[in-house]
């Protein structure tokens, strides 16, 4: 059943996704605040409780600039000085995770009759935003960004675990 209509659901999913976006930050992981806002908006958008958003035209374009441009700025002449360097590590890491992703992709499609777009894209070796963006391309935004969310959170409980082990080993 809902409740609420037009425009004041955005504004209340904005709320809902801002405070805990903002909450998470407490939490000290890379990238809480887009987990802490898509968890929280995510989950009231589901509950049913509240229509899902309706952007104004041009919104959603002006946000993936902005989502864009905050990655890019991340790209420094340093680091473009240490891809001399890092070159074949990349290409092969690159290589490697794109191929593992699309093998795992078709296999959980398969195996466990998950559409073939949410789980290539699911199983694919981006981050949050920028695969959630693609996957709104075709319409499957909200199941992909459950998966990475899942998948970052997960590997940012267990991986430091594994390097501490790793280098104690070492």
């Amino acid at each position: 059943m809902t409740f609420l209509t037009g425009n004041l659901n955005l504004v209340i999913l904005a709320i809902v996704g801002t405070t805990g976006g903002l909450l998470s930050l407490k939490t000290g992981i890379p990238a809480a605040p887009l987990a802490g806002s898509l968890m929280t908006a995510g989950l009231l958008s589901m509950s049913g409780y509240i229509q899902p958003a309706q952007w104004p035209t041009g919104t959603r374009t002006i946000l993936e600039i902005c989502i864009g441009t905050v990655i890019g700025t991340s790209l420094t002449r340093k680091a473009l000085l240490e891809l001399r360097d890092l070159w074949q590590p990349a290409l092969l890491i690159t290589l490697t995770l794109v191929t593992t992703g699309v093998i795992i992709g078709i296999w959980c499609s398969r195996l466990l009759g998950i559409d073939p777009i949410i789980s290539l894209l699911g199983a694919a070796p981006g981050g949050i935003s920028g695969m959630s963006l693609v996957a709104t391309e075709f319409g499957v935004g909200a199941a992909v960004a459950a998966l990475h969310a899942i998948r970052l959170i997960t590997v940012l409980i267990i991986l430091p675990i594994i390097v501490k082990v790793v280098l104690n080993k070492i």
